[in-house]
Protein backbone atom coordinates (compact mmCIF):
# COMPACT_ATOMS: atom_id res chain seq x y z
CA UNK A 1 0.00 0.00 0.00
CA UNK A 2 1.40 3.39 -1.02
CA UNK A 3 1.88 6.20 1.50
CA UNK A 4 -0.92 8.24 -0.06
CA UNK A 5 -3.40 5.37 -0.11
CA UNK A 6 -2.71 4.63 3.57
CA UNK A 7 -4.32 7.98 4.47
CA UNK A 8 -7.12 7.93 1.89
CA UNK A 9 -10.71 7.60 3.11
CA UNK A 10 -13.06 5.92 0.64
CA UNK A 11 -16.57 7.33 0.38
CA UNK A 12 -19.84 6.34 -1.22
CA UNK A 13 -23.35 7.68 -0.68
CA UNK A 14 -23.32 8.50 3.07
CA UNK A 15 -20.61 6.04 4.06
CA UNK A 16 -16.89 6.67 4.70
CA UNK A 17 -14.26 4.01 5.39
CA UNK A 18 -10.62 4.29 6.39
CA UNK A 19 -8.56 1.10 6.13
CA UNK A 20 -5.51 0.90 8.38
CA UNK A 21 -3.09 -1.96 7.78
CA UNK A 22 -0.79 -1.36 10.72
CA UNK A 23 -0.79 0.78 13.84
CA UNK A 24 2.27 0.77 16.04
CA UNK A 25 1.91 0.28 19.79
CA UNK A 26 2.15 4.04 20.42
CA UNK A 27 1.38 6.10 17.35
CA UNK A 28 -0.86 8.70 15.76
CA UNK A 29 -2.44 8.66 12.32
CA UNK A 30 -4.57 11.32 10.62
CA UNK A 31 -6.48 10.60 7.43
CA UNK A 32 -6.48 12.71 4.34
CA UNK A 33 -9.51 14.95 3.81
CA UNK A 34 -12.72 13.43 2.48
CA UNK A 35 -15.87 15.15 1.28
CA UNK A 36 -19.24 14.51 2.92
CA UNK A 37 -22.05 17.00 2.55
CA UNK A 38 -20.80 20.61 2.51
CA UNK A 39 -17.63 19.89 4.45
CA UNK A 40 -14.24 18.25 4.20
CA UNK A 41 -13.63 15.84 7.08
CA UNK A 42 -10.76 14.04 8.80
CA UNK A 43 -10.46 10.92 10.88
CA UNK A 44 -7.62 10.35 13.32
CA UNK A 45 -6.52 7.45 15.52
CA UNK A 46 -4.14 7.62 18.45
CA UNK A 47 -2.95 4.57 20.33
CA UNK A 48 -1.55 4.67 23.84
CA UNK A 49 -3.15 2.51 26.51
CA UNK A 50 -6.46 2.97 24.72
CA UNK A 51 -7.29 3.56 21.07
CA UNK A 52 -8.82 6.99 20.46
CA UNK A 53 -10.88 7.57 17.31
CA UNK A 54 -11.81 11.12 16.32
CA UNK A 55 -14.05 12.52 13.59
CA UNK A 56 -14.04 16.23 12.84
CA UNK A 57 -14.59 18.73 10.01
CA UNK A 58 -11.65 20.49 8.43
CA UNK A 59 -11.30 24.06 9.70
CA UNK A 60 -12.56 26.51 7.06
CA UNK A 61 -14.86 29.50 6.65
CA UNK A 62 -17.71 27.07 5.93
CA UNK A 63 -17.07 25.22 9.20
CA UNK A 64 -16.75 28.47 11.14
CA UNK A 65 -19.96 29.99 9.81
CA UNK A 66 -22.01 26.79 9.45
CA UNK A 67 -20.55 23.95 11.54
CA UNK A 68 -22.14 20.59 10.77
CA UNK A 69 -24.75 19.14 13.09
CA UNK A 70 -24.18 15.46 12.49
CA UNK A 71 -25.97 12.19 13.13
CA UNK A 72 -23.84 9.13 12.49
CA UNK A 73 -22.79 5.64 13.52
CA UNK A 74 -19.12 4.69 13.97
CA UNK A 75 -17.87 1.14 13.71
CA UNK A 76 -14.40 -0.34 13.97
CA UNK A 77 -13.99 -3.67 12.18
CA UNK A 78 -10.88 -5.71 12.94
CA UNK A 79 -9.58 -8.55 10.80
CA UNK A 80 -7.13 -11.18 11.97
CA UNK A 81 -6.90 -14.03 9.49
CA UNK A 82 -10.46 -15.10 8.67
CA UNK A 83 -11.90 -13.67 11.88
CA UNK A 84 -13.76 -10.35 11.80
CA UNK A 85 -14.81 -8.47 14.93
CA UNK A 86 -16.96 -5.34 14.94
CA UNK A 87 -17.13 -2.67 17.66
CA UNK A 88 -20.00 -0.16 17.33
CA UNK A 89 -20.33 3.18 19.08
CA UNK A 90 -23.88 4.12 20.15
CA UNK A 91 -25.61 6.26 17.53
CA UNK A 92 -24.72 9.95 17.66
CA UNK A 93 -27.70 12.22 17.01
CA UNK A 94 -27.61 15.93 16.09
CA UNK A 95 -24.17 16.64 17.53
CA UNK A 96 -22.49 19.88 16.45
CA UNK A 97 -18.88 19.31 15.43
CA UNK A 98 -16.51 22.27 15.28
CA UNK A 99 -13.09 20.90 16.19
CA UNK A 100 -11.17 17.67 16.70
CA UNK A 101 -12.28 17.21 20.30
CA UNK A 102 -16.04 17.29 19.74
CA UNK A 103 -16.22 13.58 18.98
CA UNK A 104 -13.74 11.22 20.62
CA UNK A 105 -14.28 7.48 21.03
CA UNK A 106 -11.99 5.69 23.46
CA UNK A 107 -11.88 1.95 22.74
CA UNK A 108 -10.65 -0.08 25.68
CA UNK A 109 -10.37 -3.43 23.90
CA UNK A 110 -6.88 -4.07 22.42
CA UNK A 111 -6.97 -4.19 18.63
CA UNK A 112 -4.63 -6.30 16.54
CA UNK A 113 -4.14 -6.81 12.82
CA UNK A 114 -5.80 -4.75 10.11
CA UNK A 115 -8.83 -2.68 10.95
CA UNK A 116 -11.40 -0.45 9.29
CA UNK A 117 -13.01 2.68 10.68
CA UNK A 118 -16.52 2.88 9.24
CA UNK A 119 -18.62 6.08 9.49
CA UNK A 120 -22.25 5.89 8.40
CA UNK A 121 -23.65 9.44 8.18
CA UNK A 122 -27.36 9.37 8.95
CA UNK A 123 -27.93 13.11 8.54
CA UNK A 124 -26.06 16.40 8.30
CA UNK A 125 -27.75 19.64 9.31
CA UNK A 126 -26.91 23.32 9.56
CA UNK A 127 -28.37 25.87 11.94
CA UNK A 128 -31.19 27.96 10.55
CA UNK A 129 -30.38 31.65 10.11
CA UNK A 130 -33.80 32.68 11.48
CA UNK A 131 -33.48 30.71 14.72
CA UNK A 132 -35.74 27.82 13.71
CA UNK A 133 -34.85 24.15 13.95
CA UNK A 134 -31.66 23.09 12.09
CA UNK A 135 -32.39 21.92 8.58
CA UNK A 136 -30.93 18.91 6.79
CA UNK A 137 -28.61 19.63 3.87
CA UNK A 138 -29.88 16.42 2.29
CA UNK A 139 -33.45 17.62 1.87
CA UNK A 140 -34.11 16.88 -1.76
CA UNK A 141 -34.39 20.41 -3.13
CA UNK A 142 -33.52 19.08 -6.59
CA UNK A 143 -36.71 17.02 -6.64
CA UNK A 144 -38.82 20.05 -5.78
CA UNK A 145 -37.19 22.11 -8.52
CA UNK A 146 -37.69 19.42 -11.15
CA UNK A 147 -41.27 18.92 -10.14
CA UNK A 148 -42.18 22.62 -9.92
CA UNK A 149 -40.43 23.42 -13.21
CA UNK A 150 -42.71 21.06 -15.16
CA UNK A 151 -46.11 22.22 -13.94
CA UNK A 152 -47.90 25.36 -12.82
CA UNK A 153 -48.63 25.68 -9.11
CA UNK A 154 -52.37 25.69 -9.76
CA UNK A 155 -52.30 22.17 -11.16
CA UNK A 156 -51.93 20.80 -7.64
CA UNK A 157 -55.24 22.30 -6.63
CA UNK A 158 -56.90 20.92 -9.77
CA UNK A 159 -55.83 17.43 -8.75
CA UNK A 160 -56.54 17.74 -5.03
CA UNK A 161 -59.97 19.31 -5.47
CA UNK A 162 -60.94 17.04 -8.40
CA UNK A 163 -61.62 20.06 -10.60
CA UNK A 164 -62.98 19.04 -14.05
CA UNK A 165 -61.20 15.69 -14.04
CA UNK A 166 -61.94 13.56 -17.07
CA UNK A 167 -60.23 10.23 -16.39
CA UNK A 168 -59.95 7.85 -13.43
CA UNK A 169 -56.70 6.21 -12.35
CA UNK A 170 -57.70 2.85 -10.83
CA UNK A 171 -54.93 1.64 -8.53
CA UNK A 172 -54.82 -1.10 -5.91
CA UNK A 173 -57.01 0.15 -3.08
CA UNK A 174 -58.84 3.02 -4.77
CA UNK A 175 -59.00 5.47 -7.65
CA UNK A 176 -58.08 9.11 -8.28
CA UNK A 177 -59.45 11.56 -10.81
CA UNK A 178 -56.97 13.15 -13.23
CA UNK A 179 -56.83 15.20 -16.43
CA UNK A 180 -55.98 13.66 -19.81
CA UNK A 181 -54.34 16.84 -21.02
CA UNK A 182 -51.97 17.00 -18.05
CA UNK A 183 -50.88 13.37 -17.82
CA UNK A 184 -50.83 13.04 -21.61
CA UNK A 185 -48.48 16.02 -21.86
CA UNK A 186 -46.12 14.49 -19.30
CA UNK A 187 -46.10 10.90 -20.57
CA UNK A 188 -45.87 9.73 -24.19
CA UNK A 189 -47.44 6.45 -23.09
CA UNK A 190 -50.54 8.19 -21.74
CA UNK A 191 -50.60 10.44 -24.79
CA UNK A 192 -50.67 7.38 -27.04
CA UNK A 193 -53.52 5.84 -25.05
CA UNK A 194 -55.66 8.94 -25.56
CA UNK A 195 -54.68 9.44 -29.20
CA UNK A 196 -55.76 5.99 -30.39
CA UNK A 197 -58.98 4.06 -30.13
CA UNK A 198 -57.95 2.12 -27.03
CA UNK A 199 -60.07 1.04 -24.05
CA UNK A 200 -58.55 3.75 -21.83
CA UNK A 201 -59.94 6.39 -24.20
CA UNK A 202 -63.34 4.70 -24.46
CA UNK A 203 -63.76 3.93 -20.75
CA UNK A 204 -62.15 7.16 -19.48
CA UNK A 205 -60.11 5.12 -17.01
CA UNK A 206 -56.66 3.60 -16.65
CA UNK A 207 -56.16 0.41 -14.64
CA UNK A 208 -52.89 0.22 -12.67
CA UNK A 209 -53.37 -2.86 -10.45
CA UNK A 210 -49.65 -3.16 -9.68
CA UNK A 211 -49.54 0.26 -7.94
CA UNK A 212 -50.95 1.09 -4.51
CA UNK A 213 -53.30 4.02 -4.15
CA UNK A 214 -50.69 5.91 -2.08
CA UNK A 215 -48.03 5.37 -4.74
CA UNK A 216 -50.49 6.43 -7.45
CA UNK A 217 -51.28 9.62 -5.54
CA UNK A 218 -47.55 10.39 -5.20
CA UNK A 219 -47.10 9.65 -8.92
CA UNK A 220 -49.83 12.10 -9.91
CA UNK A 221 -48.63 14.69 -7.40
CA UNK A 222 -45.21 14.63 -9.06
CA UNK A 223 -46.77 15.03 -12.53
CA UNK A 224 -48.86 17.96 -11.25
CA UNK A 225 -45.92 19.62 -9.49
CA UNK A 226 -47.29 19.18 -5.99
CA UNK A 227 -45.34 16.32 -4.41
CA UNK A 228 -44.16 16.48 -0.80
CA UNK A 229 -40.59 15.45 -0.10
CA UNK A 230 -41.57 12.83 2.50
CA UNK A 231 -44.04 11.22 0.10
CA UNK A 232 -41.38 11.16 -2.60
CA UNK A 233 -38.91 9.41 -0.28
CA UNK A 234 -41.48 6.87 0.87
CA UNK A 235 -42.60 5.93 -2.65
CA UNK A 236 -39.30 6.15 -4.59
CA UNK A 237 -39.20 2.52 -5.69
CA UNK A 238 -42.82 2.55 -6.83
CA UNK A 239 -42.22 5.87 -8.59
CA UNK A 240 -39.18 4.64 -10.48
CA UNK A 241 -41.22 1.66 -11.73
CA UNK A 242 -44.04 3.95 -12.84
CA UNK A 243 -41.60 6.38 -14.45
CA UNK A 244 -40.04 3.53 -16.41
CA UNK A 245 -43.42 2.09 -17.41
CA UNK A 246 -44.90 5.42 -18.54
CA UNK A 247 -41.68 6.93 -19.91
CA UNK A 248 -41.35 9.96 -17.63
CA UNK A 249 -37.60 10.46 -17.78
CA UNK A 250 -37.24 13.34 -15.30
CA UNK A 251 -39.09 11.40 -12.58
CA UNK A 252 -36.95 8.33 -13.24
CA UNK A 253 -33.79 10.38 -12.95
CA UNK A 254 -35.01 12.13 -9.78
CA UNK A 255 -35.65 8.72 -8.19
CA UNK A 256 -32.31 7.43 -9.46
CA UNK A 257 -30.34 10.28 -7.90
CA UNK A 258 -32.25 10.05 -4.62
CA UNK A 259 -31.91 6.27 -4.25
CA UNK A 260 -28.13 6.59 -4.49
CA UNK A 261 -28.00 8.96 -1.53
CA UNK A 262 -29.05 6.72 1.38
CA UNK A 263 -27.97 3.16 0.62
CA UNK A 264 -27.66 1.04 3.76
CA UNK A 265 -27.63 -2.60 4.82
CA UNK A 266 -31.43 -2.79 4.98
CA UNK A 267 -32.13 -1.57 1.45
CA UNK A 268 -29.02 -2.30 -0.63
CA UNK A 269 -30.12 -5.68 -2.03
CA UNK A 270 -33.58 -4.48 -3.04
CA UNK A 271 -32.08 -1.40 -4.67
CA UNK A 272 -29.47 -3.45 -6.49
CA UNK A 273 -32.21 -5.61 -8.03
CA UNK A 274 -34.23 -2.55 -9.04
CA UNK A 275 -31.13 -0.89 -10.48
CA UNK A 276 -30.59 -3.95 -12.66
CA UNK A 277 -34.27 -4.26 -13.64
CA UNK A 278 -34.82 -0.60 -14.53
CA UNK A 279 -31.34 0.17 -15.91
CA UNK A 280 -30.11 2.55 -13.21
CA UNK A 281 -26.33 2.40 -13.70
CA UNK A 282 -25.26 4.83 -10.99
CA UNK A 283 -27.41 3.06 -8.39
CA UNK A 284 -26.11 -0.32 -9.50
CA UNK A 285 -22.49 0.82 -9.21
CA UNK A 286 -23.08 2.37 -5.78
CA UNK A 287 -24.78 -0.77 -4.46
CA UNK A 288 -21.95 -2.94 -5.79
CA UNK A 289 -19.34 -0.73 -4.14
CA UNK A 290 -21.23 -0.73 -0.85
CA UNK A 291 -21.45 -4.53 -0.83
CA UNK A 292 -18.02 -5.43 -2.18
CA UNK A 293 -15.55 -2.58 -1.79
CA UNK A 294 -16.88 -1.65 1.65
CA UNK A 295 -17.29 -5.26 2.74
CA UNK A 296 -20.99 -5.05 3.67
CA UNK A 297 -21.68 -8.49 2.18
CA UNK A 298 -20.36 -9.91 5.47
CA UNK A 299 -22.93 -7.93 7.47
CA UNK A 300 -25.92 -9.25 5.51
CA UNK A 301 -24.60 -12.64 4.47
CA UNK A 302 -27.86 -14.52 5.07
CA UNK A 303 -29.92 -12.08 2.99
CA UNK A 304 -27.21 -12.02 0.33
CA UNK A 305 -27.28 -15.83 0.09
CA UNK A 306 -31.05 -15.66 -0.36
CA UNK A 307 -30.58 -13.16 -3.17
CA UNK A 308 -28.23 -15.54 -4.96
CA UNK A 309 -30.95 -18.19 -4.96
CA UNK A 310 -33.49 -16.10 -6.87
CA UNK A 311 -31.75 -13.22 -8.66
CA UNK A 312 -31.30 -12.99 -12.42
CA UNK A 313 -28.26 -14.90 -13.65
CA UNK A 314 -26.76 -11.84 -15.34
CA UNK A 315 -26.99 -9.89 -12.08
CA UNK A 316 -25.34 -12.72 -10.15
CA UNK A 317 -22.56 -12.81 -12.75
CA UNK A 318 -22.04 -9.06 -12.37
CA UNK A 319 -21.77 -9.44 -8.60
CA UNK A 320 -19.16 -12.17 -8.85
CA UNK A 321 -17.16 -10.17 -11.39
CA UNK A 322 -17.18 -7.26 -8.94
CA UNK A 323 -15.99 -9.55 -6.14
CA UNK A 324 -13.19 -10.98 -8.30
CA UNK A 325 -12.05 -7.50 -9.36
CA UNK A 326 -12.00 -6.39 -5.71
CA UNK A 327 -9.87 -9.39 -4.73
CA UNK A 328 -7.42 -8.68 -7.53
CA UNK A 329 -6.97 -5.10 -6.30
CA UNK A 330 -6.68 -6.04 -2.61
Amino acid sequence: MSDSSAYRVETTSRLAQWRIDNLASCSYHKSGPFKMGNWNWHLSVEKHRLLYVKLYPEISNITKDNPPIASFIVRVVTSVGDRRTTFTHPEITDKQLKNNDDFVWAIEVPLAGKFIIDIEFLDLKIASSDGRQPCSIWADRLTEKRSNATALASLGQMLTDDIHTDIRMNASGGSIGAHRAVIGARSPVFHSMFSHNLKERKMSSIDIPDMSIDACRAFLNYIYGDIEHEDFLKQRLALVRAADKYDISDLKEACHESLVEDIDAKNVLERLQNAYLYELPKLKTSCMRYLVRFGKIFDIQEDFNSLLQCADRDLIADIFHEVLDAWKGF
